[in-house]
Parts: C-alpha cells; sequence; structure tokens
C-alpha cells in the first residue's frame, strides 16, 4: 500500500506545529494503518482516528484507489466531536 500526501497536507505539518502540535509522516500513516475508529467525512472521504491523549484525537481524511491511499488533510480534535458519528 503506498500513502501519498496532497500539498494541503503536506503544507498542514507546519500549521499545526505552529499550533503546538508536532506531527510527522510516521504518525499519519501509523493512524490509516491501525486507526482506533474509522468513518467518512461529511463528503464521503474516508477517515482514520487515533487517540493523541486523552483529551484529543488525530483525523486523518484520505481518498483511497486500489493500493494508493492519499492523505487529503488532518487535524487534532477533542475527543467526542468525530467519536459520536461512527
Amino acid at each position: 500500500m503506498e500513502i501519498l500526501f496532497t500539498k494541503h497536507a503536506e503544507e498542514k505539518f507546519i500549521v499545526m506545529k505552529r499550533l503546538g502540535w508536532t506531527l510527522t509522516k510516521a504518525q499519519i500513516k501509523e493512524t490509516i494503518s491501525s486507526s482506533q475508529w474509522r468513518g467518512s467525512s461529511r463528503f464521503g472521504q474516508k477517515t482514520a482516528m487515533t487517540l493523541v491523549d486523552k483529551n484529543h484525537i488525530l483525523r486523518v481524511i484520505m481518498n483511497q484507489e486500489g493500493d494508493i491511499i492519499t492523505v487529503v488533510t488532518f487535524h487534532i480534535a477533542r475527543r467526542g466531536k468525530y467519536e459520536s458519528t461512527l
């Protein structure tokens, strides 16, 4: 399985660091491969989520075509915000 990042997703690492969250591509890939929760966005894209700490989750929004997963974006959210939609 190949995991690609859109330009927006690449830029998101900088934005998240500015907000105090240091994330890596390895963390994003780990969330995709072994997520605690899966779902779909309001636009029908696949989502994968894992806990970052006891109050926050990392949510990855992606598209999948065959063996290629493209990370569209990701963000940190408070617990309960997206878990309830699963």
